[in-house]
């Protein structure tokens, strides 16, 4: 299984969820962190993946990844906005995920 894979990898808690309007500026956070611009940003209901990048800029995610953990979020958006530098995945973009989020994990 991939982490597009529209699997929930943990229950929903209430804890962790967040509004639109949150969930929208984490994405303008970490795209400040990662030095991306991304044209526009959406909230759908997506059936089989938890968010997606078009070749013009325009990230979409997941409505219920609103109520996933903020690991797994900060996980798919880092993904997503590296999809603006870098299209297509391999070894190195994987290593670049992983590099961002360890240093996220290190301040949080």
């Amino acid at each position: 299984m991939t982490l597009m894979e529209k699997t929930p990898p943990f229950p929903p808690t209430l804890e962790e969820s967040v509004p639109q309007e949150l969930f929208k500026s984490e994405v303008r956070a970490w795209a400040e962190r990662i030095g991306v611009q991304p044209q526009h940003i959406a909230i759908r209901p997506m059936a089989r993946k938890w968010g997606s990048c078009s070749s013009a800029g325009r990230l979409t995610f997941d409505r219920d990844l609103l109520r996933q953990p903020a690991a797994f979020r900060a996980e798919v958006v880092v993904h997503e906005l590296l999809h603006l530098k870098y299209p297509q995945h391999g070894k190195a973009f994987a290593a670049l995920v992983r590099s961002y989020l360890a240093k996220y994990e290190s301040i949080t």
